[in-house]
Protein backbone atom coordinates (compact mmCIF):
# COMPACT_ATOMS: atom_id res chain seq x y z
CA UNK A 1 0.00 0.00 0.00
CA UNK A 2 1.42 3.70 -0.86
CA UNK A 3 1.76 5.72 1.80
CA UNK A 4 -1.03 8.29 1.77
CA UNK A 5 0.95 11.59 1.79
CA UNK A 6 -2.26 13.94 1.30
CA UNK A 7 -1.88 16.52 -0.93
CA UNK A 8 -4.52 19.00 -0.05
CA UNK A 9 -6.67 18.79 3.64
CA UNK A 10 -10.49 18.72 1.87
CA UNK A 11 -12.69 15.98 3.74
CA UNK A 12 -13.10 13.21 0.55
CA UNK A 13 -15.59 10.33 0.58
CA UNK A 14 -13.63 6.90 1.17
CA UNK A 15 -15.22 5.11 -2.03
CA UNK A 16 -16.12 7.31 -5.41
CA UNK A 17 -18.48 5.76 -8.23
CA UNK A 18 -17.49 5.37 -11.62
CA UNK A 19 -18.79 8.55 -12.86
CA UNK A 20 -16.33 10.39 -10.19
CA UNK A 21 -13.18 8.20 -10.34
CA UNK A 22 -13.16 8.61 -14.06
CA UNK A 23 -13.45 12.05 -13.83
CA UNK A 24 -10.69 12.63 -11.67
CA UNK A 25 -8.62 10.05 -13.65
CA UNK A 26 -9.59 12.24 -16.69
CA UNK A 27 -10.44 9.43 -18.72
CA UNK A 28 -13.34 7.56 -20.25
CA UNK A 29 -15.39 5.32 -18.10
CA UNK A 30 -14.39 2.32 -20.60
CA UNK A 31 -10.79 3.09 -19.64
CA UNK A 32 -11.46 2.82 -16.03
CA UNK A 33 -12.74 -0.34 -16.31
CA UNK A 34 -10.03 -1.43 -18.26
CA UNK A 35 -7.57 -0.24 -15.71
CA UNK A 36 -9.84 -2.67 -12.85
CA UNK A 37 -9.41 -5.24 -15.61
CA UNK A 38 -5.96 -5.16 -15.49
CA UNK A 39 -5.42 -5.09 -11.97
CA UNK A 40 -4.60 -1.33 -12.12
CA UNK A 41 -6.98 -0.55 -9.34
CA UNK A 42 -9.47 -2.52 -7.51
CA UNK A 43 -13.33 -2.31 -8.17
CA UNK A 44 -16.17 -4.27 -6.02
CA UNK A 45 -19.73 -4.11 -5.92
CA UNK A 46 -21.33 -0.67 -4.38
CA UNK A 47 -23.81 -2.42 -1.61
CA UNK A 48 -26.37 0.47 -2.45
CA UNK A 49 -26.51 -0.62 -6.10
CA UNK A 50 -24.65 -4.84 -6.39
CA UNK A 51 -24.71 -3.66 -9.94
CA UNK A 52 -22.71 -1.21 -10.21
CA UNK A 53 -19.09 -0.72 -8.88
CA UNK A 54 -17.04 1.88 -6.34
CA UNK A 55 -13.28 2.55 -6.14
CA UNK A 56 -10.84 3.57 -3.10
CA UNK A 57 -10.46 7.62 -3.94
CA UNK A 58 -6.67 6.83 -1.95
CA UNK A 59 -6.50 4.44 -4.32
CA UNK A 60 -7.86 6.62 -7.58
CA UNK A 61 -5.66 9.73 -6.55
CA UNK A 62 -2.94 7.71 -6.71
CA UNK A 63 -3.13 6.38 -9.87
CA UNK A 64 -3.71 10.27 -11.17
CA UNK A 65 -0.41 11.27 -9.08
CA UNK A 66 1.50 9.16 -11.02
CA UNK A 67 -0.14 9.84 -14.30
CA UNK A 68 0.53 13.32 -13.63
CA UNK A 69 4.65 12.73 -12.87
CA UNK A 70 4.89 10.64 -16.18
CA UNK A 71 3.42 13.62 -17.54
CA UNK A 72 4.83 16.48 -15.66
CA UNK A 73 8.06 15.39 -13.80
CA UNK A 74 9.30 18.91 -13.29
CA UNK A 75 5.78 19.91 -11.57
CA UNK A 76 5.61 16.23 -9.58
CA UNK A 77 9.54 16.87 -8.33
CA UNK A 78 8.49 19.99 -6.27
CA UNK A 79 5.42 18.69 -5.30
CA UNK A 80 6.62 15.38 -3.94
CA UNK A 81 8.95 16.42 -1.08
CA UNK A 82 6.33 18.80 0.58
CA UNK A 83 3.14 17.49 1.24
CA UNK A 84 2.69 15.93 -2.33
CA UNK A 85 2.13 12.83 -4.04
CA UNK A 86 3.36 9.27 -1.94
CA UNK A 87 7.12 8.58 -3.14
CA UNK A 88 7.26 5.34 -0.85
CA UNK A 89 5.47 2.33 -0.31
CA UNK A 90 4.82 1.17 3.22
CA UNK A 91 2.59 -1.14 4.81
CA UNK A 92 3.20 0.18 8.65
CA UNK A 93 0.76 3.59 8.77
CA UNK A 94 -2.37 4.71 7.01
CA UNK A 95 -4.03 8.52 7.55
CA UNK A 96 -7.10 8.55 6.09
CA UNK A 97 -9.91 10.78 6.71
CA UNK A 98 -9.02 12.37 9.67
CA UNK A 99 -8.13 8.73 11.26
CA UNK A 100 -4.18 7.13 11.62
CA UNK A 101 -4.26 3.40 10.90
CA UNK A 102 -1.30 1.08 12.09
CA UNK A 103 -1.41 -2.15 9.52
CA UNK A 104 -5.11 -1.63 9.36
CA UNK A 105 -5.64 -1.48 13.11
CA UNK A 106 -7.27 2.03 14.57
CA UNK A 107 -4.17 3.73 16.64
CA UNK A 108 -6.86 4.93 19.10
CA UNK A 109 -8.41 1.55 19.44
CA UNK A 110 -4.71 0.15 20.15
CA UNK A 111 -4.25 3.36 22.66
CA UNK A 112 -7.66 2.60 24.67
CA UNK A 113 -6.84 -1.11 24.67
CA UNK A 114 -3.21 -2.36 24.20
CA UNK A 115 0.19 -1.03 25.19
CA UNK A 116 3.11 0.06 23.77
CA UNK A 117 4.95 -3.01 23.81
CA UNK A 118 1.97 -4.87 22.01
CA UNK A 119 1.93 -1.56 19.46
CA UNK A 120 5.78 -1.94 18.97
CA UNK A 121 5.42 -6.15 18.07
CA UNK A 122 2.64 -4.67 15.82
CA UNK A 123 4.94 -2.93 14.16
CA UNK A 124 7.64 -4.90 14.14
CA UNK A 125 6.29 -7.96 12.70
CA UNK A 126 2.69 -8.42 10.66
CA UNK A 127 1.44 -10.82 12.59
CA UNK A 128 1.98 -9.10 15.95
CA UNK A 129 3.64 -12.14 17.45
CA UNK A 130 7.14 -10.97 18.10
CA UNK A 131 8.78 -12.09 21.02
CA UNK A 132 10.72 -8.97 22.12
CA UNK A 133 14.27 -10.65 24.16
CA UNK A 134 15.24 -9.55 27.46
CA UNK A 135 16.75 -5.84 28.23
CA UNK A 136 20.03 -5.52 28.65
CA UNK A 137 22.57 -2.86 29.00
CA UNK A 138 25.80 -3.27 29.01
CA UNK A 139 28.74 -1.87 31.68
CA UNK A 140 30.58 0.57 29.15
CA UNK A 141 26.96 2.13 28.18
CA UNK A 142 26.25 2.10 32.49
CA UNK A 143 29.53 3.87 32.63
CA UNK A 144 28.78 6.37 29.33
CA UNK A 145 25.33 7.57 31.43
CA UNK A 146 26.68 8.36 34.64
CA UNK A 147 29.73 10.39 32.23
CA UNK A 148 26.79 12.08 30.24
CA UNK A 149 24.23 13.10 33.22
CA UNK A 150 25.05 16.53 32.66
CA UNK A 151 23.17 17.01 29.37
CA UNK A 152 20.00 17.71 28.61
CA UNK A 153 18.13 14.18 28.15
CA UNK A 154 17.67 14.60 24.14
CA UNK A 155 21.30 15.10 23.90
CA UNK A 156 22.29 12.46 26.30
CA UNK A 157 19.89 9.92 24.55
CA UNK A 158 22.01 11.08 21.01
CA UNK A 159 25.54 10.73 22.73
CA UNK A 160 24.75 7.28 24.12
CA UNK A 161 23.96 5.71 21.20
CA UNK A 162 27.73 5.49 19.44
CA UNK A 163 28.77 4.25 22.69
CA UNK A 164 26.27 1.10 23.00
CA UNK A 165 27.00 0.86 18.87
CA UNK A 166 30.56 0.35 19.25
CA UNK A 167 30.28 -2.75 21.05
CA UNK A 168 26.86 -4.29 19.50
CA UNK A 169 28.18 -6.65 16.88
CA UNK A 170 25.12 -8.16 16.25
CA UNK A 171 23.68 -4.97 14.98
CA UNK A 172 25.23 -5.67 11.77
CA UNK A 173 22.62 -8.41 10.86
CA UNK A 174 19.52 -6.79 8.94
CA UNK A 175 16.83 -9.89 8.64
CA UNK A 176 13.96 -8.89 10.48
CA UNK A 177 14.21 -10.67 13.41
CA UNK A 178 17.60 -9.00 14.49
CA UNK A 179 16.62 -5.96 13.74
CA UNK A 180 13.95 -6.38 16.12
CA UNK A 181 16.43 -7.46 18.97
CA UNK A 182 18.73 -4.34 18.59
CA UNK A 183 15.84 -2.10 18.52
CA UNK A 184 14.50 -3.19 21.72
CA UNK A 185 17.85 -3.22 23.09
CA UNK A 186 18.11 0.51 21.70
CA UNK A 187 14.74 1.38 22.53
CA UNK A 188 15.42 0.69 26.61
CA UNK A 189 18.81 2.36 26.17
CA UNK A 190 17.00 5.56 24.99
CA UNK A 191 14.52 4.97 28.37
CA UNK A 192 17.30 4.70 30.64
CA UNK A 193 19.05 7.75 28.82
CA UNK A 194 15.97 9.56 29.35
CA UNK A 195 15.28 8.76 32.97
CA UNK A 196 18.94 7.97 33.95
CA UNK A 197 17.74 4.84 35.90
CA UNK A 198 19.28 1.93 34.28
CA UNK A 199 17.31 -1.00 35.88
CA UNK A 200 14.14 -1.48 33.69
CA UNK A 201 10.76 -1.70 36.04
CA UNK A 202 8.14 -4.03 33.68
CA UNK A 203 7.13 -1.77 30.49
CA UNK A 204 8.61 0.93 28.50
CA UNK A 205 5.85 3.53 30.58
CA UNK A 206 6.31 2.63 34.43
CA UNK A 207 10.04 2.66 33.13
CA UNK A 208 9.46 5.86 32.75
CA UNK A 209 7.01 6.94 35.48
CA UNK A 210 9.40 5.82 37.88
CA UNK A 211 12.13 7.25 36.48
CA UNK A 212 10.23 10.86 36.32
CA UNK A 213 8.96 10.16 39.81
CA UNK A 214 5.39 10.47 38.25
CA UNK A 215 2.99 9.22 41.27
CA UNK A 216 -0.52 9.72 39.96
CA UNK A 217 -2.40 6.03 39.50
CA UNK A 218 -2.73 7.24 35.97
CA UNK A 219 0.63 7.97 34.94
CA UNK A 220 1.69 4.52 33.39
CA UNK A 221 -1.36 4.14 31.75
CA UNK A 222 -1.12 8.25 29.84
CA UNK A 223 2.51 7.64 29.08
CA UNK A 224 1.40 4.04 27.69
CA UNK A 225 -0.95 6.50 25.67
CA UNK A 226 0.89 8.51 24.39
CA UNK A 227 3.42 6.39 23.35
CA UNK A 228 1.51 4.42 21.21
CA UNK A 229 -0.34 7.67 19.93
CA UNK A 230 3.81 8.92 18.90
CA UNK A 231 4.53 5.34 17.48
CA UNK A 232 4.55 6.42 13.68
CA UNK A 233 3.13 9.16 11.34
CA UNK A 234 3.39 7.89 8.07
CA UNK A 235 6.42 9.42 5.68
CA UNK A 236 7.53 12.13 8.17
CA UNK A 237 10.35 14.17 8.12
CA UNK A 238 12.48 11.63 10.52
CA UNK A 239 10.97 8.45 9.26
CA UNK A 240 12.06 9.99 5.81
CA UNK A 241 15.29 10.30 7.01
CA UNK A 242 15.41 7.19 9.10
CA UNK A 243 14.99 5.04 5.76
CA UNK A 244 17.33 7.01 3.31
CA UNK A 245 19.84 6.15 6.06
CA UNK A 246 18.15 2.31 6.06
CA UNK A 247 18.53 2.61 2.29
CA UNK A 248 22.19 2.74 2.52
CA UNK A 249 22.15 -0.19 4.53
CA UNK A 250 23.21 1.90 7.95
CA UNK A 251 22.60 -0.30 11.07
CA UNK A 252 20.20 -0.09 13.28
CA UNK A 253 21.60 2.52 15.27
CA UNK A 254 22.17 5.04 12.67
CA UNK A 255 19.18 4.92 11.57
CA UNK A 256 17.73 5.76 15.10
CA UNK A 257 20.33 8.45 15.38
CA UNK A 258 19.21 10.11 12.23
CA UNK A 259 15.37 10.20 13.54
CA UNK A 260 16.69 11.44 16.42
CA UNK A 261 18.18 13.99 14.76
CA UNK A 262 15.49 14.90 12.68
CA UNK A 263 13.12 15.15 15.06
CA UNK A 264 15.02 17.72 17.55
CA UNK A 265 14.45 20.24 14.82
CA UNK A 266 12.15 22.99 16.07
CA UNK A 267 9.46 22.31 13.03
CA UNK A 268 9.47 18.45 13.84
CA UNK A 269 9.26 16.88 17.71
CA UNK A 270 11.42 19.65 18.96
CA UNK A 271 8.05 22.14 17.96
CA UNK A 272 6.91 21.05 21.87
CA UNK A 273 9.69 23.55 23.21
CA UNK A 274 7.58 26.00 21.18
CA UNK A 275 4.41 24.89 22.54
CA UNK A 276 5.78 24.85 26.36
CA UNK A 277 6.92 29.10 25.43
CA UNK A 278 3.32 29.75 24.46
CA UNK A 279 2.11 28.56 27.39
CA UNK A 280 4.60 29.91 29.94
CA UNK A 281 4.04 33.16 28.30
CA UNK A 282 0.50 32.81 28.52
CA UNK A 283 1.36 32.01 32.43
CA UNK A 284 -2.29 31.00 33.54
CA UNK A 285 -5.28 29.44 31.24
CA UNK A 286 -6.87 32.45 31.36
CA UNK A 287 -4.30 34.38 29.40
CA UNK A 288 -4.05 31.78 26.67
CA UNK A 289 -6.42 33.70 24.26
CA UNK A 290 -5.24 37.28 25.13
CA UNK A 291 -1.26 35.63 24.69
CA UNK A 292 -2.45 34.10 20.78
CA UNK A 293 -3.93 37.28 20.28
CA UNK A 294 -1.17 39.44 21.35
CA UNK A 295 1.37 37.13 18.70
CA UNK A 296 -1.03 37.21 15.87
CA UNK A 297 -0.69 41.18 15.73
CA UNK A 298 2.77 41.28 15.99
CA UNK A 299 3.16 38.60 13.20
CA UNK A 300 4.08 35.63 15.40
CA UNK A 301 3.61 31.66 14.87
CA UNK A 302 0.86 30.32 17.62
CA UNK A 303 2.24 26.77 18.35
CA UNK A 304 0.53 23.69 18.74
CA UNK A 305 -2.77 24.54 16.55
CA UNK A 306 -3.58 23.55 13.13
CA UNK A 307 -2.52 20.24 11.46
CA UNK A 308 -2.55 20.00 7.08
CA UNK A 309 -3.21 15.94 7.80
CA UNK A 310 -6.37 16.79 10.24
CA UNK A 311 -8.45 19.33 8.86
CA UNK A 312 -10.70 18.26 11.50
CA UNK A 313 -8.79 17.54 14.67
CA UNK A 314 -5.73 16.08 15.33
CA UNK A 315 -6.98 12.49 16.59
CA UNK A 316 -3.66 11.87 18.72
CA UNK A 317 -4.50 15.41 20.46
CA UNK A 318 -7.92 14.45 21.07
CA UNK A 319 -7.62 10.91 22.53
CA UNK A 320 -4.91 12.24 25.05
CA UNK A 321 -6.63 15.03 26.06
CA UNK A 322 -9.75 13.18 26.94
CA UNK A 323 -7.79 11.42 29.45
CA UNK A 324 -6.02 14.40 31.22
CA UNK A 325 -9.50 16.17 31.31
CA UNK A 326 -11.18 12.90 32.40
CA UNK A 327 -8.59 12.49 35.43
CA UNK A 328 -8.13 15.84 36.54
CA UNK A 329 -11.44 17.64 35.80
CA UNK A 330 -10.33 20.91 37.73
CA UNK A 331 -7.08 20.50 37.29
CA UNK A 332 -4.88 23.58 35.23
CA UNK A 333 -4.14 21.17 32.83
CA UNK A 334 -7.68 20.61 32.01
CA UNK A 335 -8.23 24.25 31.68
CA UNK A 336 -5.56 24.78 29.09
CA UNK A 337 -7.30 22.48 27.11
CA UNK A 338 -10.60 24.21 27.54
CA UNK A 339 -8.78 27.38 26.87
CA UNK A 340 -6.90 26.35 23.69
CA UNK A 341 -9.57 24.84 22.44
CA UNK A 342 -11.81 27.89 22.54
CA UNK A 343 -9.22 29.81 21.09
CA UNK A 344 -7.56 28.33 18.53
CA UNK A 345 -11.16 27.98 17.20
CA UNK A 346 -12.04 31.62 17.77
CA UNK A 347 -8.62 33.22 16.63
CA UNK A 348 -7.60 30.44 14.30
CA UNK A 349 -9.89 28.36 13.05
CA UNK A 350 -7.80 25.40 14.09
CA UNK A 351 -7.70 22.36 16.38
CA UNK A 352 -5.05 21.39 18.93
CA UNK A 353 -2.23 18.89 17.74
CA UNK A 354 0.03 15.88 19.37
CA UNK A 355 2.69 19.11 20.63
CA UNK A 356 0.01 20.85 22.79
CA UNK A 357 -1.53 17.93 24.13
CA UNK A 358 2.09 16.57 24.88
CA UNK A 359 3.04 19.33 27.07
CA UNK A 360 -0.49 19.35 28.72
CA UNK A 361 0.08 16.26 29.55
CA UNK A 362 3.73 16.80 30.64
CA UNK A 363 1.89 19.29 32.59
CA UNK A 364 -0.34 17.21 34.43
CA UNK A 365 1.80 14.36 35.67
CA UNK A 366 4.29 16.99 36.98
CA UNK A 367 6.86 15.47 34.41
CA UNK A 368 10.45 17.62 33.87
CA UNK A 369 10.65 20.10 31.71
CA UNK A 370 11.32 18.52 28.12
CA UNK A 371 9.58 15.14 28.53
CA UNK A 372 7.17 16.24 26.24
CA UNK A 373 10.19 15.81 23.53
CA UNK A 374 11.61 12.58 25.04
CA UNK A 375 8.27 10.47 25.29
CA UNK A 376 7.88 11.37 20.69
CA UNK A 377 11.30 10.21 20.53
CA UNK A 378 11.00 7.20 22.16
CA UNK A 379 7.58 6.05 20.47
CA UNK A 380 8.62 7.25 17.48
CA UNK A 381 11.88 5.05 17.50
CA UNK A 382 9.69 2.14 17.25
CA UNK A 383 8.29 3.66 14.39
CA UNK A 384 11.67 4.01 13.06
CA UNK A 385 13.00 0.60 13.48
CA UNK A 386 9.76 -0.91 11.33
CA UNK A 387 10.89 1.68 8.72
CA UNK A 388 14.16 0.08 8.79
CA UNK A 389 13.09 -3.22 8.22
CA UNK A 390 10.67 -2.09 5.46
CA UNK A 391 13.85 -0.66 3.86
CA UNK A 392 15.95 -3.45 4.54
CA UNK A 393 13.50 -5.88 2.73
CA UNK A 394 13.46 -3.25 -0.41
CA UNK A 395 17.04 -3.45 -0.55
CA UNK A 396 17.07 0.00 -2.72
CA UNK A 397 19.11 3.41 -2.22
CA UNK A 398 16.65 6.14 -1.79
CA UNK A 399 18.36 8.79 -3.83
CA UNK A 400 15.72 11.34 -5.00
CA UNK A 401 17.42 14.10 -7.96
CA UNK A 402 17.58 17.74 -7.73
CA UNK A 403 16.20 20.25 -9.35
CA UNK A 404 19.06 22.80 -9.93
CA UNK A 405 18.89 26.78 -10.14
CA UNK A 406 21.54 27.77 -10.01
CA UNK A 407 24.07 29.16 -13.08
CA UNK A 408 24.65 27.75 -16.81
CA UNK A 409 27.16 25.28 -17.28
CA UNK A 410 30.34 27.68 -18.81
CA UNK A 411 32.54 26.60 -21.49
Amino acid sequence: MLINVIENSKRRPRYLGAVDAAALLGVSRGSLYAYASRGRIHAEPDPRNPRTSRYLTAEIERLRDRKEARLHPDIAAKKTLAWGIPVLESKLTLIDNGRLYYRGHNALGLADRGSFEGVVRLLWSEDGRLELPEATMSAACRKALGELRSLPPMERMQAVLPVAAAEDGAAFDTRRAAVAATGWRILNLLTAAATLKTGAHGTIAATLAKGWGARHRAARSLLDRALILCADHELNVSAFAARVVASTNGWPYDVVAAGLAALHGSRHGGHTARVESFLDEAGSPGAVRRTMAARLRRGEPIPGFGHPLYPDGDPRAQALLSVVQKTWPDSKAAALVRAGTSAGQALLGDHLTIDYALVVMRRALGLPRGSALIVFALGRTAGWIAHAMEQYAVDQLIRPRAAYTGAAPRA
